[in-house]
């Protein structure tokens, strides 16, 4: 649950999802766990993404959670984005930094985080083939 809930966060804070998609994903969560206390305090905070992602990141801390999970759930995201509309790979290299930029430090240089800083280092030559190829073997990480 709080793994979906931080990948839709980081997701909205570099502007891949809307903030609709990231309310409605956690309203759902909050109407399954409406004692939860942790999804109350993001459901008063949905205006503040930074602070909301700042919350779950020391829930994180305080809370044995599953990096594979949110790993998992928020690479598959990615590949959707990637796929759709003929995103443009420049563009879809930037936001995947900037994810790299707010993952929390103890992942950020474990696969297939790390990809996420690289992959379009050779768009700066001119290499999209390669950059492709990263992302695509980034997408099977899990499967």
């Amino acid at each position: 649950m709080v793994e979906i809930l931080l990948s839709y966060a980081i997701l909205l804070y570099v502007g891949l999802v809307s903030d609709t998609e990231y309310k409605e994903n956690l309203d759902v969560q909050f109407l399954k766990h409406p004692d939860n206390a942790l999804l109350l305090e993001l459901e008063w905070r949905t205006l503040d993404i930074q602070g909301t992602i700042k919350i779950i990141f020391d829930y994180y801390l305080e809370n044995n959670v599953d990096y594979d999970t949110f790993g998992c759930f928020l690479i598959s995201k990615l590949e959707e984005i990637y796929y759709q509309d003929d995103m443009d790979i420049r563009f879809f290299g930037s936001k995947m930094y900037s994810i790299w930029r707010a993952l929390p430090s103890e992942i950020e240089n474990k696969e297939p985080f790390w990809t996420l800083c690289y992959a379009d280092d050779p768009l700066s030559w001119g290499d999209e083939r390669q950059t492709r190829e990263l992302y695509q073997k980034m997408f099977q990480y899990y499967k």
